[in-house]
């Protein structure tokens, strides 16, 4: 397979979970054109039905611009929380000014929190 199944066959997305009000969504590995498909659908779904959702970020090893557009996507269609971001995704959010305009959490905890 190649593309989206091969993101799903290794796991970029974890199984989701409920978590007070939300839904907790969790990713690992790298992020980009080519394997981002998985998370856009499952966040599509969890913000169809539940008026938070948490990007359980701290397993995501690498982000590039188009997995930076989908959050930006999304963060304007619900309260979409970012939790965890390792180093990688603090700098890209920041060179991009995206630390400005997406709501980052320290863990899954807080941003379930906020």
């Amino acid at each position: 397979m190649t593309g989206a199944g091969d993101a799903r066959q290794h796991g970029v997305v974890k199984n989701g979970y409920a978590a007070g009000a939300g839904w907790v969504v969790a990713a690992h590995g790298e992020l980009d054109q080519d394997t981002l498909t998985p998370l856009e659908e499952a966040l599509t779904s969890a913000i169809g039905r539940h008026p938070l959702v948490v990007l359980d970020a701290g397993a995501i090893t690498f982000g590039d611009s188009s997995f930076l557009n989908l959050l930006l996507r999304l963060h304007r269609l619900t309260a979409l929380r970012i939790a965890a971001p390792g180093e990688q995704l603090r700098r890209l959010f920041a060179v991009t000014g995206a630390d400005t305009v997406l709501s980052l959490h320290e863990s899954v905890e807080d941003a379930l929190a906020a």
